[in-house]
């Protein structure tokens, strides 16, 4: 796999807009471990390698348990996650592949009943933008590993 061209040096600077969109989402009330589980599902999902790449190794980073990060693409059948994770996992799910029909009250109420409006707001906006990143990665297909000594990615030990 080889890149096809590059988005920050050609859209320079609505590249690092959606970048400081996104950056400003940090220290959100979604915690940080929820993050990076939204971040490597919603990629998952989307089948984009460098944004899966790229967030398996931030998570083993700060921490996440390489267990956990096994059983993501099964987190409905695996006892490893909480009640407020699966209700973060499914609300990911459901916006990254949203239904014909939209978002169902009763899909609404079942996040509400684990998450605060703020935290659903929060959470929305992070699913937004994992699906926009994935969306430019899969486009424009950056090599996965390809920025990990920028990022300090190299840290996490999955070369």
């Amino acid at each position: 796999m080889s890149a096809r061209l590059n988005y920050f040096a050609l859209s320079g600077s609505t590249a690092k807009g959606y970048l400081d969109f996104s950056t400003a989402q940090h220290g959100g009330s979604i915690e940080e471990s929820a993050r990076h589980l939204v971040d490597i599902r919603v990629s998952q999902i989307n089948g984009c390698a460098f944004c899966l790449d790229m967030h398996v190794k931030e998570a083993k980073i700060d921490g996440e348990r390489e267990l956990r990060l096994h059983h993501l693409a099964i987190w409905r059948e695996s006892p490893l996650f909480t009640p407020r994770e699966r209700a973060i996992l499914e609300w990911a799910e459901l916006l990254t592949k949203l239904p014909p029909e939209g978002v169902s009250d009763e899909a609404f109420a079942a996040v509400r009943a684990h998450l605060s409006d703020k935290e659903i707001s929060d959470l929305t906006f992070l699913v937004l933008t994992i699906n926009g990143w994935n969306r430019l990665s899969i486009a424009f297909r950056p090599v996965p590993g390809s920025n990990d000594k920028m990022l300090g990615l190299e840290k996490a030990g999955l070369a």
